[in-house]
């Protein structure tokens, strides 16, 4: 596991690398980013960024939303995959933003949670990325750097998150999550890590096996 100071270390190397690092999904408004995040789960920020312009230019309130026929939806999101069950959730949290918060996205953790198929990781996208809270979001990338590089042993979303938030100050969580986020698509993928191009190998748990074999 990775103390503090190489926590730290890691993080500026990390920056570095990806100086541009943040949330690519395209969105106006937090209830436009709720949906966005929605729609990217096992599915591409880039395909996402595909559908939602012409979604958004005819609904784009939770009103809208919450009145919208779940086939109509449905055809639009598609190609997002899984979209009976994405179509579904986006009605029904937006149902719960009309009638329980006055049509406001709730800007808490806990409140976005209890909103009908928000889970930790959307809450925390959202809290971070619209209302610029301090949080980590657990996605594949993530999930898949902090037990490459040692900060965590788990495939518990929750177990890493808050393996991470102790690794990292609090005021960098969110920092961390797009610069790991950016990392695992652009250098340490799933399939073929780019090892040479890495600025963070000395501290790194796989490169370190690997080489040690």
């Amino acid at each position: 596991m990775k103390d503090r100071r190489q926590a730290a270390e890691i993080l500026d190397r990390l920056m570095a690398e990806h100086p541009d690092a943040q949330c690519e999904l395209d969105f106006g408004t937090p209830f436009q980013l709720l949906v966005a995040v929605i729609l990217s789960a096992q599915c591409t920020d880039k395909r996402v960024n595909e559908v939602t312009p012409k979604l958004f230019a005819d609904y784009s309130t939770p009103e809208q939303f919450a009145a919208m026929d779940p086939a109509v939806l449905e055809r639009y999101i598609f190609s997002c995959g899984f979209y009976k069950n994405k179509a579904a959730h986006i009605i029904s949290a937006a149902k719960d933003i009309v009638e329980r918060f006055g049509g406001e996205v709730p800007s808490t953790i806990e409140e976005l949670m209890t909103l009908a198929g928000v889970g930790r990781k959307t809450a925390n996208v959202v809290y971070a990325v619209a209302f610029g809270g301090q949080a980590i979001a657990v996605d594949t990338h993530v999930l898949r750097l902090a037990n490459r590089i040692g900060f965590v042993d788990s495939d518990k979303p929750i177990e890493v998150e808050k393996a991470l938030m102790q690794a990292f100050d609090e005021d960098k969580w969110s920092a961390a999550h797009h610069a790991l986020i950016h990392h695992g698509r652009y250098t340490c993928t799933a399939r073929a890590p780019k090892c040479e191009e890495c600025s963070i190998t000395e501290y790194c748990d796989r490169y370190a096996g690997i080489n040690n074999k």
